[in-house]
């Protein structure tokens, strides 16, 4: 009975994931809850909590619900609503500066807080807790990207002046860093397009909006966490968001908008830093492929020496040989002089035969001039 207590403990703690609630005002809980639990608070489904699963692979996304915001960006997985935001893992060494940042800027100015009363122009509360996963995200794979240049443009131009096997091996982790990054940068950018070019899903972010047009009851917020933003704020900000709904129509993004093209414009940066970067790259491969083409030439151009060469040492040696063979000749004895004539000869037109072979391959062009 106390093993199946264990294995049941066991299995709790293993579904139970670390995550920290922040609230409109910057206050943050640490809780250590399971998906259900989760679930229930935020009202999302199963399917849009098993993309923050760091157990399980997904593209960086950002979805729209009714009443939450499911954002996936790399190691930022959190959920935002209208009045809180819930952070996976917030003890990871790259989720540190977010909760720092969130602990920073989610908290209204002093003035309004005493008011109670926010300025009709502030962003909504998921509009700033979206700002600081999109300038998180955005400056992290900025930041990468600097660091894979500072280290691959010394390298390619080392491998240049001196190609070896270390350098290509060093240029070759370089490029796979590169080609992996790439892909990070490029998933979060056209993640950022894509809700650029729809109206719709950006409308659904707004979710301030959306609780000032619908009843806001909480009968449905479980007590397992601390007590949400008073009723006093929850007005507030369905009345900041009536304002804003006054001022604008429910179809109007443009506040959005300008947040999201921002953050598109700083990732499209990052990602032209890698396009130029892997250009450079192939530059230097084109430089490298040249060099070893011509070395290619030289040695096959030496082999048609050498080629040559045999031939004609070849001639040298058949006239040799004849004459090498014990066979009686007249003149053996009487004609001395011939023999000197016979090896002159045959070594003159062995230069001779070589000396046509050299010229007639350099006006082929087959060796360099």
């Amino acid at each position: 009975m106390a093993a199946e207590q264990g294995g049941v403990s066991i299995k709790k703690k293993a579904a139970a994931r670390s995550w920290i609630l922040f609230d409109s005002r910057g206050e943050d809980t640490i809780l250590d809850v399971d998906k259900y639990a989760i679930m229930q608070r935020v009202e999302i489904h199963a399917r849009d909590l098993r993309i923050l699963d760091p157990l399980l692979s997904y593209p960086s996304t950002i979805l729209g619900r009714e009443r939450a915001i499911v954002l996936n960006l790399e190691h930022i997985k959190a959920i935002i609503t209208a009045e809180e935001v819930l952070l996976r893992d917030p003890t990871e060494e790259n989720v540190v500066p977010v909760v720092e940042e969130l602990r920073r800027r989610l908290p209204l100015s002093a003035a309004q807080n005493e008011a109670d009363a926010p300025d009709e122009h502030e962003s909504p509360f998921e509009f700033r807790a979206l700002e600081v996963a999109l300038e998180a995200i955005c400056s992290f794979l900025d930041a990468r990207t600097t660091e894979l240049e500072t280290a691959a443009y010394p390298a390619l131009d080392e491998l240049t002046s001196k190609v070896s096997s270390r350098n290509l091996d060093r240029v070759r982790k370089l490029k796979s860093s590169m080609t992996r990054l790439t892909g990070r940068v490029q998933k979060v950018r056209d993640e950022l397009e894509q809700l650029l070019d729809d109206d719709d899903d950006m409308g659904d972010l707004y979710l301030s909006r959306k609780m000032a047009t619908s009843p806001i009851s909480g009968s449905g917020v479980p007590n397992w966490v601390p007590a949400s933003p008073t009723i006093a704020s929850k007005i507030s900000r369905a009345s900041r968001a009536s304002v804003a709904t006054i001022h604008g129509n429910e179809n109007d993004v443009e506040e959005l908008e300008m947040l999201l093209e921002a953050y598109f414009m700083q990732i499209d940066g990052t990602l032209n830093k890698l396009t130029t970067l892997r250009e450079y790259i192939d530059d230097t491969e084109d430089y490298i492929n040249i060099q070893l083409d011509n070395h290619r030439n030289q040695l096959i151009q030496l082999e048609l020496f050498l080629s040559a060469g045999t031939v004609c040492i070849s001639l040298y040696s058949l006239v040799a040989g004849i004459f090498g063979m014990n066979i009686p000749y007249t003149w053996n004895n009487d004609y001395s002089w011939v023999f000197k004539w016979v090896v002159s000869g045959a070594g003159l037109i062995s230069i001779i035969v070589f000396t046509v072979i050299i010229a007639y391959a350099r006006h082929k062009g087959l060796v360099g001039s």
